[in-house]
């Protein structure tokens, strides 16, 4: 491995080759990965940390879409806490010990599958709140306490899920110290497995449901009907965009030792990392952004912490005021304007 070789957290070892493209590749990704983690370190925290604030303090948690959305802020948020570290480690090298090291090289992928199987969750509730809409209301009691236990299971399913990077993750020696998985131990069936059981079955699992919510939703009347599926749309579209490419090109790599040896695949590896990064701070964009409920409860904490009062466009009060009068029981019961 070359002396300016850092391995980070999900990289795919190098070959020995010591050619100016590997080189520049070399170069690149020392400058490129490091100010990507501080970038999204920096957004991610202020952001997630805000939605945090106005769901404890601010927003009541009727349903439970509600207490689903919070594993997200409070996933992202852990894992941004992380990218110090690695930033340091790739400017430098790894000097955090192995303990450190498993544990933080594990919280990326407790991310991923909780953000996932939330997402999931928070399907299956919609789908119950427009299928089975008058079970759904007359068992709200029921399913509120439901979707705690749901919560706990969850971040549960995501740590046993996440086990083979805590087991497999080590501090390696060369002219540098990395923290790094270790690739012949940490095989193709493990990451196949870790894929199909949280990736490919709760997306064919929001495929499935989704298709009967928006038949159900374009039965409706009504700018609610509207709302919903954009929303609906945007949150599964936005995960799936930025960490599917990623995950996918992983799964590739372990396929095959050769794919170590192209530069080209390192390549596709960095970029996509740090697309699948960007998650955690474009979050708390699209909940300002779409969240009418979210935008309300920001303006009250601007209030409280003595900041100038931004009061609510009438535009706003009207497209809420609108959706709450002109929209079906089944269209409202989908609203995941919550956010």
């Amino acid at each position: 491995m070359a002396e300016e070789d850092y391995e980070d957290p999900f990289f795919f070892n190098t070959s020995d080759d010591s050619g100016q493209e590997h080189q520049a590749f070399l170069n690149f990704r020392k400058i490129f990965l490091p100010c990507t983690y501080v970038v999204v370190f920096l957004c991610g925290l202020v952001g997630n940390s805000l939605v945090l604030i106005i769901y404890a303090f601010y927003q009541k948690l009727k349903s439970p879409t509600d207490m689903f959305l919070i594993n997200l802020p409070l996933a992202d948020l852990l894992f941004v806490c992380t990218l110090p570290f690695w930033a340091y480690a790739g400017f430098h090298e790894w000097v955090f010990g192995n303990i450190l090291c498993k544990l933080l090289l594990s919280i990326y992928t407790l991310n991923f599958y909780t953000s996932m199987l939330s997402l999931t969750c928070i399907t299956v509730d919609r789908f119950m709140a427009v299928v089975k809409a008058t079970k759904a209301y007359t068992q709200q009691t029921k399913r509120m306490t439901c979707g705690k236990a749901t919560c706990l299971a969850v971040w549960a399913i995501a740590l046993l899920v996440s086990l083979p990077q805590i087991i497999y993750a080590k501090v390696s020696h060369t002219d540098k110290g990395y923290c790094g998985a270790d690739e012949e131990r940490l095989s193709t069936v493990v990451l196949a497995t870790q894929m199909t059981l949280g990736f490919f079955v709760p997306l064919l699992t929001m495929i499935i449901c989704y298709s009967v919510i928006i038949k159900t939703l374009c039965q409706a009347r009504g700018f609610h009907r509207h709302k919903s599926l954009k929303i609906i749309f945007l949150v599964v579209a936005m995960f799936l965009l930025t960490q599917t490419p990623f995950n996918l090109v992983k799964l590739i790599g372990s396929t095959s030792w050769e794919y170590s040896t192209m530069v080209s695949f390192h390549y596709a590896i960095t970029v996509t990392e740090s697309i699948a990064y960007l998650r955690a701070c474009l979050n708390p964009v699209l909940y300002a952004f779409v969240g009418l409920k979210f935008r309300r409860n920001f303006c009250k904490l601007l209030k409280d912490i003595g900041c100038p009062y931004l009061r609510v466009s009438s535009q706003w009060k009207s497209s809420e005021d609108t959706s709450r009068t002109s929209a079906s029981q089944n269209a409202e019961a989908t609203s995941m304007f919550q956010l």
